[in-house]
C-alpha cells in the first residue's frame, strides 16, 4: 500500500473529505437560487459551487498581488452594483431602488473620505484593499443591509448637520425615495 493510499484511508482524511463535500453541497443548494449561476452550470458543465469557490480563490490571489488589489476592489465596488442598480430600476419594486440608491450614497461618501487618507492608510494598514472589498460586500448584500445602517448612523446625521436638521425628514415621515418613479415619469 502506497503512502497516498494510506493517507486517503485515514479516518481523519475521510472525515475531512465528508465535511468538505457537505459544505460544497450546502453551497450548491444556496447558489441554485440564482438563475444566472444555473445557466452558467448548464452551459459550461462546471458545477456552480466549484466556479464560485474558484472565483473567490482568484479574488484572494489577485488581492495578494498588490498591483491588482485596487482594481479588483474597485471592480467589486462598481461593476456588480451598477448591474444590480440597472436591474433595480427596471423592476416594479421600490425596495430595491432604495437599497441601491442608499448603497451609492454611502459608497460615494466612503470614496470621498478614502481619497483624503489613502496613502496614510496604505502605509499603516496592510491588506487594506482586501478589507475594503469585504466592507463593500457588507454594504451591498441585502442580508446585512450595511449601506442602510451606515446611512442611518453616519451619513444622514452628517448631511443633516451640514444642511440644517429641518431639510431631512424624520423616521416617521415618508422616505425621500418614495414616489421616485412617479417624479421621473412626469419629468419625461
Amino acid at each position: 500500500m502506497s503512502a497516498t493510499q494510506k493517507v486517503q484511508q485515514h479516518p481523519a482524511f475521510i472525515q475531512a473529505q465528508d465535511k468538505a463535500n457537505y459544505y460544497v453541497n450546502q453551497l450548491d443548494k444556496e447558489l441554485s437560487k440564482y438563475p444566472i449561476l444555473n445557466t452558467f452550470e448548464q452551459r459550461t458543465q462546471v458545477p456552480k459551487s466549484y466556479a464560485f469557490l474558484g472565483a473567490v480563490v482568484l479574488l484572494a490571489i489577485l488581492h495578494s498581488v498588490n498591483a491588482f488589489a485596487q482594481p479588483v476592489s474597485n471592480l467589486v465596488g462598481w461593476a456588480l452594483p451598477a448591474f444590480l442598480s440597472v436591474k433595480a430600476l427596471e423592476s416594479p419594486s421600490h425596495a430595491d431602488d432604495i437599497q441601491w440608491l442608499t448603497y451609492w450614497v454611502v459608497f460615494g461618501f466612503f470614496n470621498f473620505l478614502e481619497s483624503f487618507a489613502l496613502r496614510i492608510v496604505l502605509y499603516y494598514f496592510p491588506w487594506y484593499f482586501a478589507f475594503k472589498s469585504v466592507f463593500i460586500l457588507w454594504l451591498q448584500l441585502p442580508q446585512f443591509r450595511g449601506a442602510q445602517s451606515l446611512y442611518g448612523t453616519i451619513v444622514r446625521p452628517v448631511f443633516a448637520n451640514l444642511n440644517g436638521k429641518s431639510t431631512f425628514p424624520t423616521q416617521s415621515e415618508p422616505t425621500v425615495a418614495d414616489g421616485l418613479r412617479e417624479r421621473v415619469a412626469v419629468a419625461e
